[in-house]
């Protein structure tokens, strides 16, 4: 579960990514270099047990980093080597499901695209949410509809309207200039990965991402 330094913490996600300069641990070391309180662990069509060495050393530097370590589906894996939680995509296990076979000690985030999806999720016991897509991204197959600045501020004010309070993280194709705007549609954080490898210096990129969104002036 998300006491209040855990929330501060997933204001600013690195979903790990790898390109032809860096590898997954790569990844991580930048993210955590620039400041990255929370780190998730997305390898997707990779099998438990080559994925299983990686995440223990994921494990390893976050622990070292003081930050929150996530891995993206696979729940038997996040309990057998006590990792901090796990994120689930529209197609993986369910919330509820999950939350019976972790118990109340794990962090479980579940991926939505709309307000219904939201609801499912608050409803199943999820501690965040990681919604998007806010543009078009290559690095996710299977694409949900963009949601824009607009497609947030409604789904916040929906949240409200209904008396959910989840920390939304919004995710997909997000930049550093994109930041002021979505700041003021009422979400928690934002989450990347492919924007950070892809810049001159990884590390710097993060620490100013991190700065931005922490900005009073971004929040409005």
């Amino acid at each position: 579960m998300m006491n209040e330094e855990t929330r501060k913490k997933s204001c600013v996600q690195f979903i790990t990514h790898f390109n032809e300069k860096y590898s997954y641990l790569d990844s991580v070391r930048l993210a955590l270099e620039g400041g990255c309180k929370w780190i998730q662990l997305r390898m997707k069509d990779t099998p438990v047990e080559e994925m299983e060495p990686i995440a223990i050393e994921v494990q390893r530097l976050c622990r070292e980093h003081d930050a929150v370590f996530i891995i993206d589906d696979h729940v038997e894996l996040v309990k057998k080597i006590q990792a901090d939680g796990v994120h689930l995509g529209r197609e993986d296990m369910p919330i509820h499901q999950a939350r019976t076979l972790l118990g109340d000690s794990f962090i479980i985030g579940g991926t939505a695209n709309n307000f219904f999806h939201v609801q499912q999720h608050y409803i199943g016991g999820a501690d965040y949410i990681g919604c998007g897509p806010y543009r078009f991204t290559r690095t996710k197959k299977k694409l949900s509809p963009v949601l824009g600045t607009e497609g947030y501020l409604r789904i916040t004010n929906q949240m409200r309207g209904k008396g959910i309070n989840l920390p939304i993280v919004a995710i997909g194709g997000i930049t550093k200039e994109d930041i002021p705007s979505l700041m003021t549609t009422g979400i928690s954080g934002i989450a990347l990965s492919g924007s950070i490898l892809r810049a001159e210096n990884p590390v710097e990129e993060m620490k100013e991402i991190i700065k931005k969104v922490n900005s009073p002036l971004e929040r409005g």
